[in-house]
C-alpha cells in the first residue's frame, strides 16, 4: 500500500516509521528542515526508538520504506491511506477548538478526487468532528482514530499499542487497523471499533482522567506540604491499593505537554450543555497548583529564582503548555528576578527573561532553582533546588 502521513510531529513520524517497515509510506511537512532530516534518516524530535530505528536504516540493518516531501500532491497522489496528524489546539478564551490545519488537508485530498483514498485522523478533535465534516463536504471515506502517545516513546507506544481503536465499522477501517497491528509488536493487542464521535470521546475523556490523576496527587502533595505531612509517605500508603497502583502518582509542578492541558479544556467545551462539576475542576486544580508552585518556590523571597529547563518533562524537547511556563508567568508577577537554563533553546531571553547554556553559571547565580523534574547535574546543589518529584520519574 502507499500510505500518506500529513505532519511529522511525534504522532506523525512514528507512525511513519511504524507502518514504513511493510508499506510506502510518504511524509509530508512544511518545514524543508524537518524534510531533509526525515530523509537522511535524523529524527527532527527527541524519541529513543525512532532514533534507533533511524540509526539502522540509514546503516542498511533496518529497511524503512520511508521519504519525506514537502508536496502535498506528490504524497496524496495514489494513497490508499492518508493519516492526518497536524497539530491543532483549544483557545479557551474564543471557546474555539483550531482544527483548520486538519480541515486544510481535507480539502487537499478531496480535490485530488481518488475514490480509493481513505483519510484518517489522528490529530485530537471535538467530539462530532468527523460527522460534520461529512456532511460539510458529503464525504463517507473518513474516520478517526484516537492515539495513545507518550512524548519521547511514541514509536515505542505504536510498537506496544494498549488497544487500537477505529471510530468507523467499514472495511477500510478494519483494514487500517489491520495495518498497525501486523506492524506492531504486540500481536494480541485488542481492536476495537466504534461510532466516530465515541471514538473521538475516548481520546479525550481518557486524557482528561489521566489530567485527573496528576492533578489529585499533586492536590494530595499541595495538602502535605501546607501541613506539614511526608506526601511520599501518604502516596506509597494509598498507591499499594490494587485499585489505585501507583501510575500517574508522582508530585509535578502541574500537568502540560501536547495534550492534557488542550484536551482537558476541550472536553469541559464539550459539556456545555451537560450538567458536570468534575470536569471544571480539573481544568481549575491545574492552575491552582502552579500558583502555589509560585507562591511556595518564592516565599523567601530569592534574590534570583532559576528555571531548570522549560521542557515539558524529562527526556522531552517539547516546551508547549509546559506547566513551568505558567509558573514563571506567577512568579514574574510578583516582580522577582529570574534565569533560565535551557540548552535546547536558542534565544537570549525567553518572555523577557534571561536564558542560558551555562549550567555552572546558572548555579552559581541562582538563589532557589526550580526543577519539575530534576537530574543529576543538580546534585551538588540540592540545596537550593525546589521540587516537588518524589519518584524521579514520569
Amino acid at each position: 500500500m502507499k500510505i500518506a502521513i500529513a505532519g511529522t510531529g511525534y504522532v506523525g513520524l512514528s507512525l511513519a516509521v511504524l507502518l514504513s517497515q511493510n508499506h510506502e509510506v510518504v511524509a509530508l511537512d512544511i518545514i524543508p528542515e524537518k524534510v531533509k532530516m526525515v530523509n537522511k534518516y535524523v529524527s527532527p524530535i527527541q524519541d529513543e526508538y525512532i532514533e534507533k530505528y533511524f540509526t539502522e536504516a540509514a546503516s542498511g540493518e533496518r529497511k524503512l520504506n520511508l521519504r519525506a516531501t514537502l508536496d502535498w500532491k506528490n504524497a496524496f497522489k495514489d494513497a490508499d491511506y492518508v493519516i492526518i496528524a497536524t497539530p491543532t489546539d483549544y483557545d479557551a478564551t474564543k471557546d474555539f477548538f483550531n482544527t483548520s490545519s486538519v480541515e486544510d488537508i481535507i480539502q487537499k485530498v478531496i480535490s485530488l478526487d481518488n475514490p480509493k483514498t481513505t483519510m484518517v485522523i489522528k490529530s485530537t478533535i471535538p467530539v462530532g468532528y468527523v460527522n460534520a465534516i461529512r456532511r460539510k463536504y458529503g464525504i463517507d471515506n473518513i474516520f478517526f482514530s484516537p492515539e495513545f502517545l507518550r512524548e519521547g516513546r511514541a514509536l515505542y507506544d505504536n510498537l506496544y499499542p494498549s488497544r487500537i481503536i477505529v471510530g468507523s465499522y467499514s472495511e477500510e477501517a478494519q483494514k487500517f487497523a489491520e495495518l498497525l497491528r501486523e506492524a506492531s509488536l504486540a500481536k494480541d493487542v485488542q481492536v476495537l471499533a466504534m461510532n466516530s464521535s465515541e471514538a473521538e470521546a475516548v481520546k479525550l475523556f481518557a486524557n482528561t482522567y489521566l489530567a485527573l490523576r496528576v492533578a489529585y496527587f499533586n492536590e494530595l502533595d499541595t495538602y502535605a506540604e501546607v501541613k506539614g505531612l511526608d506526601a511520599k509517605s501518604i502516596i506509597d500508603g494509598i498507591s499499594l491499593d490494587p485499585r489505585i497502583g501507583a501510575h500517574y502518582n508522582n508530585p509535578s509542578f502541574g500537568y502540560g505537554g501536547y495534550c492534557l492541558p488542550k484536551d482537558t479544556k476541550q472536553l469541559l467545551a464539550n459539556y456545555k450543555d451537560v450538567p458536570q462539576d468534575l470536569i471544571r475542576a480539573i481544568v481549575q486544580a491545574n492552575i491552582t497548583r502552579k500558583q502555589f508552585i509560585a507562591d511556595e518556590a518564592t516565599a523567601g523571597n530569592p534574590e534570583l529564582v532559576g528555571i531548570y529547563r522549560l521542557t515539558m518533562k524529562s527526556d522531552s524537547d517539547n516546551f508547549r503548555d509546559a506547566a513551568i511556563q505558567d509558573v514563571i508567568k506567577n512568579i514574574k508577577k510578583k516582580k522577582i528576578k529570574m534565569l533560565i537554563y535551557e540548552p535546547t533553546f536558542k534565544d537570549a531571553d525567553y518572555d523577557g527573561i534571561k536564558v542560558t547554556h551555562n549550567l555552572s553559571e546558572f548555579k552559581k547565580k541562582c538563589s532557589v532553582i526550580l526543577a519539575n523534574r530534576p537530574s543529576s547535574e543538580l546534585e551538588d546543589v540540592h540545596e537550593k533546588v525546589y521540587t516537588r518529584d518524589l519518584f524521579s520519574r514520569d
